[in-house]
């Protein structure tokens, strides 16, 4: 599994103080570590930094959920978000926060997204994701079991289970994020094995 590496002091603020960002950067409440491919953490960023097309390596996480009957849960995104409102996505994602692990991460935005922390996550796979806007670390777990999920509405518009093959059927017709299709294809026989 891809982990972090830390630096023993503070990471530097990414793009470094300048008198004209100053104000701008002791503003930001939410820091990303910014990382090599190796997980040495490199930097700090804000979101706006992450997603604003400089595009540093930054680690995100994912969990799927499937249940007993191999259906996996997908969340609708909240047409609040900066990135791919009101389309269909993994149960749970979103980005590592600054001096967290990864393993942290998972359970912080399961908790937050699906009111969800009783699980055993299994490690699926780590890659590089990369949009015109952001390049991401993505971290990919999996979690099988009948589990009571209550989303939070501020995050997600809805969730429900979806059957494999009725995700396929919607491949490319703008239902799904682009991440999730590409995701989803690339671990499918992944995800079956679980069961």
């Amino acid at each position: 599994m891809f982990g972090l590496i830390y630096p023993d002091e503070p990471a530097p603020v990414l793009p470094p103080l300048t008198a004209e960002n100053r104000n701008e950067q002791t503003a930001v409440k939410e820091w990303f570590p910014v990382t090599d491919p190796s997980g040495l953490v490199i930097g700090r960023a804000s979101r706006k930094y992450c997603h604003g097309g400089a595009k540093p390596l930054h680690p995100v996480v994912h969990l799927h959920i499937i249940d007993r009957f191999g259906r996996l849960y997908l969340q609708k995104r909240s047409l609040r978000k900066d990135i791919q409102p009101g389309k269909w996505d993994t149960a749970v994602g979103g980005h590592v926060d600054y001096g967290e692990s990864i393993i942290e991460a998972l359970f912080r935005e399961a908790s937050e997204e699906l009111g969800f922390s009783e699980f055993n996550p299994v490690h699926i796979i780590t890659y590089v994701f990369e949009s015109d806007i952001e390049k991401e670390m993505v971290n990919v777990f999996a979690a099988v079991g009948n589990f009571a999920l209550h989303p939070d509405m501020d995050e997600v518009e809805e969730g429900r289970f979806w059957e494999f093959q009725e995700i396929e059927e919607n491949f490319g017709k703008s239902v799904f994020t682009p991440n999730f299709e590409q995701e989803f294809v690339r671990i499918r026989e992944k995800l079956t094995a679980l069961l």
